[in-house]
């Protein structure tokens, strides 16, 4: 089945997310040693087939690379390297750390667990794949035009009447 991966690449650790198969929703997978990320993804891609790698990119407020991109540079060339087919996708991944912790407690997560940096991580990606699929299926406007619904189906519509 056709997978999406979102990546939330950091010097020490990547967050890993993917994608159902139908690319409508994404899921926190993994946090892995980043040192170990190209491994695990080809291990990965072995069960699945990967359509297209969704990697933060970190840039600042102003919308330069920050001190960060650097590392993520590195990655990519290896990420290409060793998928040369899969097509990768560079995401903004500005605040992405806020709305992980942001979930987290909105899910009702212990203090004690929100600390744990791994999570925050596998979360990050999650939200960067998440903000991907959401402007693909975007762009790609409805599934079929409200507008050119027949009359006669449309005149079955009935209102209660208010007293």
């Amino acid at each position: 089945m056709d997978r999406i991966i979102g990546i939330d690449y950091g010097r020490k650790r990547a967050g890993v997310a993917v994608s159902d198969p139908l690319g409508i929703f994404a899921s926190a997978l993994e946090t892995i040693q980043s040192a170990k990320i190209i491994e695990y993804l080809k291990k990965y891609a072995e069960n699945e087939n990967v359509v297209r790698f969704v990697v933060g990119y970190p840039v600042n407020m102003n919308g330069a690379p920050s001190e960060a991109a650097k590392d993520v540079d590195v990655f990519l060339k290896q990420l290409a390297k060793a998928f040369p087919e899969v097509p990768v996708t560079l995401e903004d991944e500005r605040f992405t750390s806020v709305l992980a912790h942001r979930a987290m407690i909105d899910g009702g997560m212990k203090a004690k667990d929100r600390r744990d940096k791994e999570s925050v991580d596998k979360i990050s990606a999650a939200i960067i794949l998440q903000g991907y699929m959401d402007r693909q299926s975007a762009s790609a406007g409805p599934a079929f035009d409200p507008l050119s619904v027949p009359d006669s189906m449309s005149s079955k519509v009935t209102r209660k009447k208010r007293r």
